[in-house]
């Protein structure tokens, strides 16, 4: 078993329930007032953390219009969109971060980000933040990832595109340089991801093979396969978060709503308490269905001298009597004594 991190007063590991982190990303389709409220939306759902995305066009790539900027044309969401013209969209301007996080820490909703250079790093350590995020795209960036590591902060790395050796140098540097604990994330750098590109089955093998807790960056519709995840070992689940859909946001076709936000929290809570243990047998909370089982009764009104028949001993329920695989032992003897109906069988009787 991994030995859990912790993020802020909060416990990520085998052993603990779901965190769930909701991702605002670029949902606030650039108001700051919509911004505050995604995080009260946030708050109210159980969700434990919020987590925003900190760069400017600028930090993340440059004003070209060349071919190589331009996202492919036949993009579900972004077809032929320029990188920069998108993230103009997209980013959240350095001076919301204040007010966001100071609206996130009075719900008491922890709040981190994901930076995507040296100014992001610099901000986020100034405001305090309890952990960092590296997305997918930025794993590849060791020297990014060395920077966020040194300062002593727990990490969350996602491994979307990633092959094993990429993983394991990107683990490496961020142990070599001091990162306080490390959480990998499963995760299909795809928007949105189709369910049967999540490849669950990944996630136990990630956690024995980095010995580190794992979980789930998803950008699937619905709560499905973050659900799912929990069964895996997934111990961690970020999802994107818009206050409606049909608002637009450039990430709104793969976010959940507070609603559904809300269910996400309840039901991966629900799949973490259904893994229970490993033992095969009767429960507590079978106590009650233990006392219906079926079990050979007499159900006439008998004589002692009556024979016993199939009319009138039965296998039904309640439990009590004798076990109903007895029937072919008692057909055919004699009732001892009187016996009323409705009274359960037993050895003593016949």
């Amino acid at each position: 078993m991994t030995s859990p991190v912790k993020i802020g007063p909060h416990l990520v590991g085998t052993g603990e329930p779901p965190f769930v982190v909701a991702e605002m990303s670029g949902n606030h389709n650039g108001s700051l007032d919509r911004a505050l409220r995604i995080v009260d939306a946030v708050a109210e759902s159980g969700a434990q953390a919020l987590k925003l995305q900190t760069y400017t066009p600028d930090t993340i790539t440059i004003d070209h219009d060349g071919p190589a900027f331009r996202i492919s044309a036949g993009h579900d969401l972004w077809g032929g969109e320029n990188l920069y013209q998108l993230y103009q969209r997209a980013y959240t301007p350095y001076e919301w971060h204040a007010p966001i996080f100071e609206r996130a820490r009075r719900h008491g909703l922890l709040v981190f980000s994901s930076p995507f250079d040296q100014t992001a790093v610099e901000l986020l350590e100034e405001l305090g933040t309890p952990a960092y995020k590296i997305a997918s795209s930025e794993l590849v960036d060791l020297p990014l990832i060395r920077l966020v590591a040194s300062t002593g902060k727990p990490m969350v790395i996602s491994t979307g595109m990633a092959t094993v050796a990429e993983i394991d140098a990107a683990v490496r540097t961020a142990r070599e340089s001091g990162a306080g604990g490390i959480v990998l994330l499963a995760c299909t750098a795809s928007y949105p991801a189709p369910p049967q590109d999540s490849n669950l089955r990944r996630l136990p093998v990630l956690a024995e093979a980095f010995g580190v807790p794992v979980g789930l960056s998803d950008h699937t519709p619905g709560i499905g396969v973050a659900v799912a995840s929990v069964a895996l070992g997934g111990c961690f689940i970020e999802k994107h978060v818009t206050l409606d859909r049909a608002d637009g946001g450039v990430d709104s076709d793969f976010s959940l709503n507070p609603a559904e936000l809300a269910a996400l929290v309840s039901e991966s809570e629900r799949a973490y308490a259904a893994l229970g243990g490993t033992a095969i047998g009767p429960t507590p909370a079978e106590r009650e269905g233990l006392r219906f089982r079926r079990s050979l009764f007499v159900v006439e009104d008998v004589r002692a001298g009556d024979p016993v028949t199939e009319r009138n001993v039965r296998s039904i329920r309640p439990a009590g009597g004798l076990p109903p695989m007895e029937i072919d032992r008692v057909l055919g003897r004699a009732f001892a004594v009187d016996v009323p109906r409705g009274t359960p069988l037993s050895w003593d009787l016949i």
